[in-house]
């Protein structure tokens, strides 16, 4: 053992062997002597006295004085920062007093500094983190969803590059059997406003969507929808019915206009009287949504507890609350702390929760029951709560406030056995310290608080309504949402930051549906603002600036909904963009450029839809007997603000027509030319369309047939009507004459393929010199698509004349009618070379050898 550990000690020494030089002493010095070493060394090296003595003299000349300062800084004690500058006696409150304040005041800076930095970063990292699910989002939207495969993906990134190839994009990832039946129920409600709308009567279009919610699973999220809705319909004063359409003539002048009727207050002057009045109506709206609630509640929590409820036989208001006040705060024989009990029962908390569900008027009487009691503790509180019961807007005169507040202020500001119900009431009637806003016991939840700050909610002072919602924003969704999710939509809603509201709605997938026809609804009454076109973001619908309130995209929003089904059901993504021009009125041009987006995205719909008879059922066609029947585009066109046919044509059909042509959809194109009179470009793109499937075999493509079918229904139409006449539809003509030949050809007939050709006029075949030329000098004025298929026409016209040829000499016929006939078809053979040699640098070699060969074989 001792033996290994020597030789591992030799070896471990000749490690460094190679690195040792015999040149230089070896270190026999511990760390501790190196570095005393060291410093010693450094305290010899010339010059540093001299630069210190040279900095204290530049120094010294600015009156500097470089020792003292290095003194004192040597003998600073930092233990006694935070103590007074000058020592203060035992007996100096004042000085104590100030020096603590000082601090105070220091410390709170610094605090608050803190905080502030805390939630700068926190604030833009959630930012930053929403901003890029936004985008990725976003990506995964125009790349249609998630892609099943890369290809696909990499393939629609493409098509979406490419201009007008971005219409052809895939619309979204396929959708569940739970979303199709809610986009299935929302859809009744869309086609009936439109519906009434081109009637020119009003629809209840948030009770229609309320019923289309309750119809549906009931889930979390539809439930806070249906408050959403709820809270709107207080909002805006909706009725849940109008009276039948039938009778609609008896009542048209006194029937209820809810379409844009907000509209100029909301997007007009907003410190205007009319404006503080809509936030008032807003306020209002809101509380009695909340007290609506609040109310169905207590009716759910007696039937469920009837025991514990003890109601009784008197189904009264005032009972119902008794019943509940028993459920809550009875526990074990006697009533919670703080309840105060007056002539044997909690009136104060009855009088609030008859208050809190909206009903003030049985307060009223309840307090009026007991007013002998209350007066006995609370002088003059009948007359106040009668005062503020009686107000239309819930507000007392000042004098009757002071009174109020000097109550208040002596007898339960800072009283800890004060009723907090009594406490509530007086801030309510007095609006007493609105910036105290939560009432220990009274404002539990969510909801209650909401209601309270609406309650306290005045126009003319602390900002109104703008000010409460300046709070709910600093507080951010964070805070509502920590309990229960889905509030914070419902509270922007209730505040009148409806933009903001459907923007919450659209960030989350499982309400994307319900924000889109939240937004709907709101347009219609004129209770949304839609950005301009250049401050309309790509990637949110929302567009917030400092310098004017939230705007919501609504054309965007809409066309991200509906490219979903668009192909599938593209009569209703109509219906959903006829909604887009519900803001047309709107101010600063931004109207029209909505307009002008909904006629856009009707012609991406016309584009993207599926062909056949649900197509022409969107766009209109022609019937067999030539007559015109109109579509539902063009039925709904007054909603596009289309006024006249011309218009409509213009705008929708001929623009959709050119869009088809850019993606590649000629047949719908040429009847949507059609449709538009357009009979010139009918033609044109025909000759084309036929010039371009010619060369194709007879069968191969679907789409050439679709052509070929329209191309000879329109020229037979246009024929009896004496409509598009000269060279595009001869050229239309021929073209058709030459697919009737190649499809000749291919079943055998070739004799029926010359004939066929022979009628065209395209080739002479007499022999006359003279003719041929003059054929092929004219050969240039014909139509592009004859041009182009020169080497169609040609080698299939020798190829009939060879096949001719040699059925007629493999035939039995007599010998001089064989001969005569031969000579005829050698004949025509050579009139098509010396026409094919005129034009022969029109023709690749390999035609014009072929056509050369065969004529070897006819001349034989």
């Amino acid at each position: 053992m001792a033996s290994d550990l020597s030789s591992l000690l030799n070896s471990s020494r000749a490690l460094n062997s190679h690195l040792s030089r015999p040149d230089l002493p070896s270190v026999n010095l511990s760390l501790d002597q190196i570095e005393a070493q060291s410093r010693r060394l450094v305290s010899r090296q010339p010059g540093a006295s001299s630069d210190a003595d040279r900095a204290n003299y530049l120094l010294a000349q600015a009156h500097v004085d470089a020792p003292a300062l290095a003194n004192s800084i040597a003998h600073l004690n930092t233990s006694t920062t935070f103590s007074p500058l000058q020592p203060l006696q035992d007996t100096d409150v004042a000085g104590y007093l100030r020096h603590a304040h000082e601090q105070n005041l220091i410390s709170t800076i610094e605090e608050g500094r803190r905080e502030t930095q805390e939630h700068f970063y926190r604030l833009l990292e959630e930012r930053s983190h929403k901003d890029w699910e936004a985008k990725k989002r976003r990506v995964f939207e125009e790349l249609g969803g998630r892609a099943t495969s890369d290809s696909k993906a990499l393939a629609e990134m493409k098509k979406s590059f490419h201009g007008k190839a971005a219409l052809t994009a895939s619309t979204g990832p396929s959708l569940t059997l739970q979303m199709q039946s809610k986009m299935m129920a929302y859809d009744r409600a869309i086609s009936e406003l439109n519906a009434a709308r081109l009637r020119g009567t009003s629809c209840p279009i948030i009770h229609l969507l309320m019923q289309a919610t309750a119809s549906l699973n009931s889930e979390p999220s539809l439930q806070q929808m249906l408050q959403n809705f709820h809270v709107l319909a207080k909002i805006t004063g909706e009725p849940p019915a109008l009276p039948p359409v039938e009778h609609a003539g008896a009542h048209i002048l006194n029937a209820p206009l809810f379409e844009r009727k907000y509209a100029r207050v909301y997007l007009g002057d907003s410190d205007s009287r009319e404006a503080a009045a809509l936030r008032a109506q807003i306020a209002k709206g809101s509380r009695e949504a909340l007290e609506d609630q609040f109310w169905d509640i207590i009716e759910r929590s007696i039937q469920s507890r009837p025991m514990e409820a003890r109601l009784g036989g008197d189904p009264s208001v005032a009972n119902k609350i008794r019943a509940f006040l028993l459920m809550r705060y009875y526990k074990n024989g006697q009533w919670e702390d703080r309840i105060e009990l007056v002539a044997g029962q909690p009136l104060w908390a009855k009088l609030y929760y008859l208050v809190r569900t909206g009903h003030a008027q049985e307060a009223l009487d309840e307090a009026l029951k007991s007013q002998q009691a209350i007066e006995h503790r609370e002088d003059s509180f009948v007359s106040h709560f009668r005062s503020w019961v009686e107000s239309s807007e819930r507000r007392l005169p000042k004098p009757h406030r002071d009174h109020l507040q000097t109550v208040y202020n002596a007898h339960m500001l800072h009283s800890a056995s004060a009723d907090p119900f009594k406490l509530a009431l007086y801030k309510l009637m007095g609006k007493l310290e609105p910036s105290r806003r939560t009432v220990p016991q009274v404002t539990m939840t969510t909801e209650d608080w909401l209601w309270f700050q609406l309650a306290m909610v005045d126009e003319e002072e602390e900002g109104g309504l703008r000010g409460l919602t300046e709070v709910l924003l600093s507080y951010g969704e964070r805070h509502f949402d920590g309990a229960k999710k889905g509030v914070w939509p419902g509270v922007l809603l209730m505040c009148g930051q409806f933009e903001r509201a459907v923007a919450a709605l659209w960030e989350h997938p499982e309400t994307e549906i319900e924000a889109v026809h939240l937004a709907i609804a709101l347009a219609y009454h004129g209770l949304l603002r839609v950005p301009s076109r250049a401050e309309t973001s790509d990637i949110s619908p929302l567009t917030l600036s400092p310098l004017s309130p939230p705007a919501l995209s609504l054309p965007m929003l809409i066309w991200r909904y509906v490219r979903q089904f668009v192909k599938m059901d593209a009569k209703e993504a109509l219906q959903y963009v006829y909604c887009v021009c519900l803001s047309a009125d709107q101010g600063d041009g931004v109207g029209k450029e909505n307009v002008e987006t909904a006629w856009e995205l009707v012609r991406r719909i016309i584009v993207l839809a599926h062909s056949g008879p649900a197509w022409e059922e969107l766009v209109g066609g022609f019937r067999p007997d030539g007559t015109r029947f109109s579509g539902v585009i063009e039925q709904g066109a007054t909603l596009l603000h289309l006024q006249t046919t011309a218009q409509y044509n213009e705008q929708i059909l001929i623009r959709a027509a050119r869009d088809s042509e850019e993606n590649d959809r000629i047949p719908e194109a040429i009847k949507l030319y059609n449709l538009a009179g357009d009979y010139g470009t009918v033609i044109s793109c025909l000759a084309q369309a036929l010039g371009n499937t010619l060369a194709q075999p007879a069968g191969e493509t679907e789409k050439g047939k679709i052509i070929e079918r329209t191309a000879v229904e329109i020229l037979r139409h246009y024929e009896r009507t004496n409509r598009a006449v000269g060279k595009d539809r001869d050229a239309a003509v021929r073209l058709l004459r030459i697919r009737e030949a190649l499809n000749a050809k291919s079943s055998g007939r070739f004799d029926i393929t010359l004939e066929i050709m022979e009628s065209t006029d395209l080739i002479p075949l007499d022999g006359d010199v003279t003719k041929t030329t003059r054929k092929a000098e004219e050969f240039k004025d014909l139509h592009d698509a004859l041009q182009r298929n020169l080497q169609v026409y040609v080698p299939l016209t020798m190829e009939a004349l060879a096949a001719v040829h040699q059925s007629i000499k493999n035939s039995a016929a007599a010998e001089a009618t064989r001969q005569m006939t031969l000579t005829s078809l050698r004949r025509k053979s050579r009139s098509l070379m010396v026409f094919a040699g005129i034009l022969k640098y029109r023709m690749s070699p390999d035609v014009y050898s072929y056509l050369a060969r065969l004529d070897v074989e006819i001349a034989l």
